[in-house]
C-alpha cells in the first residue's frame, strides 16, 4: 500500500518568458518569431507542483522579489496544494526569470535558456536557520543549482545529518563540492550536465548514448563518493548508476512534442514522489518516465505538468504491466 510522502524542495522560483520560432538566430542576427507566452516556472518551484500533482505533501521554500512576477509565482505554486508559508520576499531585488528560445521544426522542438536568477540568489543559509531543527520531518529534500550554493550545501548537511534522503538536481552544471557530494544520497543530472560535471563526454547517435562513456562517467561520480547517479538522457530515456550497477529505464514516447522545458523537473520529481511513496526504484523510474512524457506533450513549464490521474491514464493506455495503475489511488 503506498502512502502519501511528505517532501521538502528548497529551490528557485522564476517566471518563463517564452520565444517560439522556426529557427534560432545567430549571433547579430534577428528573425521573426512565431508565438510569445509566459508561464511560471524555476526547477524548485517545477519540482514542488509536478510532487503535489502527483499527489506527495509538498513544502516549497524559497524567495521571490516584491513585484508582480513574484506574488503571480507563489500564487500558482500554492494553488498546486504547495505549503508556502516559508517562500519570502526580498523587496530590494526584482524576481527570478528565464528567458527561453523555443525551437521549434517538423522534427520537434528544442529549447535555450538563459536564467536570470534575481531574489532567488539573495536568500542566505542564515535565512534558513530555521529549518535546522525542522527538516528531519521530511521523507526527502529535493534541491538544485538556481540557489547560492552555500544554501545548498548547508541544507544538505542538516538533512544528512537528520537521516533525510537528499535528492540533487545539479542543473544549471556547476562544479560540486566534497561537502555537497556525502551528503547526497541521489545525484540527477542531464546527460550535458553529468558531462560537464565529470569531465567526460556522452555521445549520442542513433543508436542512443554510448553505454561505455555513461560507465566511464559513472566512475567518476563513484569515485567522488556519489551512490546513487541519475542520468536523464532525453529521447533516450534514462540510467541509474548504484551500488548493484548500472540500469536503463526508456523513454516512453508521445506522438508529438510540443515543449521539452520542464521535462527533467517532472522526472525527479515523479521518481523522488514514487520512491517516497513505495515503489521499488525500477517502477519509480518507470512513474517518471510517464509523467515526463506527458511533460513534452504540452507547452510550458508548470502549466504541462500532469496529475496522478493523468499518469495512471497513460500507464494504462501504454499496457504497463510493471505494477498495476490502481495503485496510484493511494496518492489522490
Amino acid at each position: 500500500m503506498l502512502k502519501k510522502p511528505n517532501i521538502l524542495v528548497v529551490g528557485s522560483l522564476m517566471t518563463d518568458l517564452i520565444a517560439s520560432t522556426k529557427r534560432a538566430p545567430n549571433s547579430g542576427e534577428t528573425v521573426i518569431g512565431l508565438k510569445f507566452t509566459t508561464a511560471p516556472g524555476g526547477k524548485g518551484a517545477n519540482q514542488a507542483v509536478q510532487c503535489a500533482r502527483l499527489g506527495a505533501h509538498v513544502t516549497m521554500v524559497g524567495q521571490v522579489g516584491g513585484d508582480d512576477f513574484g506574488r503571480a509565482m507563489v500564487a500558482n505554486v500554492a494553488a498546486a496544494g504547495v505549503n508556502t508559508d516559508h517562500i519570502t520576499v526580498d523587496a530590494d531585488e526584482a524576481s527570478g526569470v528565464a528567458q527561453i528560445l523555443l525551437e521549434v521544426t517538423d522534427h520537434g522542438a528544442q529549447n535555450r535558456i538563459t536564467v536570470c536568477p534575481g531574489a532567488n540568489f539573495t536568500l542566505t543559509a542564515e535565512d534558513l536557520a530555521w529549518l535546522k531543527e525542522e527538516i528531519g520531518n521530511y521523507d526527502l529534500l529535493m534541491m538544485q543549482f538556481e540557489l547560492p550554493m552555500e544554501v545548498v550545501e548547508t541544507v544538505a548537511e542538516w538533512a544528512y545529518d537528520a537521516g533525510v534522503p537528499v535528492m540533487v538536481n545539479p542543473a544549471p552544471a556547476a562544479p560540486i563540492s566534497d561537502r555537497l557530494l556525502r551528503c547526497v544520497t541521489f545525484l540527477s543530472p542531464n546527460e550535458h550536465e553529468a558531462a560537464a560535471i565529470a569531465g567526460h563526454p556522452i555521445r549520442v547517435d542513433e543508436t542512443g548514448a554510448s553505454m561505455e562513456d555513461i560507465e566511464a562517467v559513472a566512475a567518476v561520480f563513484r569515485e567522488k563518493g556519489v551512490r546513487n547517479l541519475m542520468i536523464t538522457l532525453g529521447e533516450n530515456g534514462s540510467v541509474v548508476a548504484g551500488p548493484e550497477g548500472i540500469s536503463r529505464t526508456d523513454c516512453v514516447r508521445m506522438p508529438h512534442v510540443a515543449d521539452p522545458t520542464a521535462a527533467g523537473d517532472s522526472f525527479v520529481a515523479a521518481f523522488c514522489t514514487g520512491l517516497c511513496a513505495g515503489l521499488p526504484q525500477r517502477e519509480a523510474l518507470a512513474f517518471a518516465s510517464h509523467a515526463a512524457a506527458i511533460t513534452v506533450s504540452r507547452m510550458g513549464a508548470q502549466p504541462s505538468l500532469p496529475t496522478v490521474t493523468e499518469v495512471q491514464e497513460l500507464l494504462r493506455r501504454r499496457n504497463y504491466t510493471g505494477f498495476d495503475p490502481a495503485v496510484l489511488d493511494a496518492l489522490k
